[in-house]
């Protein structure tokens, strides 16, 4: 049996709600409250302000979306096959969210200040943790943050609204992968030794 929501995860998941429907310049603290079912004493209690609300949600989505990253890449046993299947999260996640679309489509400039200069570096660090177990499986463990900062650079430049159709399509990210992720991660010489190494052991 799941058990319910904390007060402050459901207003957490309200904003989410809210943002998917009014973006973040017009959501205010009592349409999350509404949404939440509770008032906004108990909204303030949790969350001194509105941008204490978003603050939080942003992060919150950043752990899901980094849990389903890594869980993609966990059912692998091939580094290719790993990069593949995390990318491809990756970019469903962006094209599918709701209110991050909603954002980036209507009002750029309030989601700009997550994914550049200081918050974007923050945004980097938060996304190469997904990658980093399951690159540790496959890569020396010298090469495992520099790998795991290039693949989340490659989700930011998913955030870019004119690529999202190209690497929503399947195809198109596993091409994506082979031609710039992989060889930014590794050599060809360590991909083909560890496919061998790969081989061997499913023999």
């Amino acid at each position: 049996m799941t058990s319910a929501p904390s007060t402050q995860q459901r207003l957490v998941d309200s904003t989410l709600v809210c943002l998917s429907r009014h973006g973040v310049s017009k959501t205010t603290v009592d349409d999350v409250a509404r949404e939440a079912g509770v008032g906004r004493a108990t909204l303030y209690r949790y969350f001194p302000n509105k941008q204490a609300l978003i603050n939080a949600t942003f992060d919150s989505e950043v752990v899901r979306i980094s849990a389903a990253i890594n869980d993609s890449g966990a059912a692998q046993i091939d580094l290719e096959e790993a990069v593949i299947a995390m990318m491809s999260v990756a970019a469903y996640e962006v094209t599918n969210h709701n209110a991050l679309q909603f954002a980036l489509l209507n009002e750029p400039d309030q989601v700009l200040p997550y994914l550049s200069f200081e918050g974007g570096e923050r945004f980097i660090l938060l996304a190469a943790a997904a990658f980093a177990p399951t690159l540790a499986r496959f890569l020396p463990p010298e090469s495992v943050l520099r790998s795991s900062e290039w693949c989340a650079r490659i989700i930011l430049a998913f955030l870019v609204p004119s690529v999202q159709l190209v690497i929503a399509d399947e195809v198109v990210v596993r091409d994506a992968v082979r031609t710039f992720i992989l060889p930014g991660i590794v050599t060809e010489s360590q991909i083909a030794l560890h496919k061998e190494s790969v081989s061997a052991l499913q023999n």
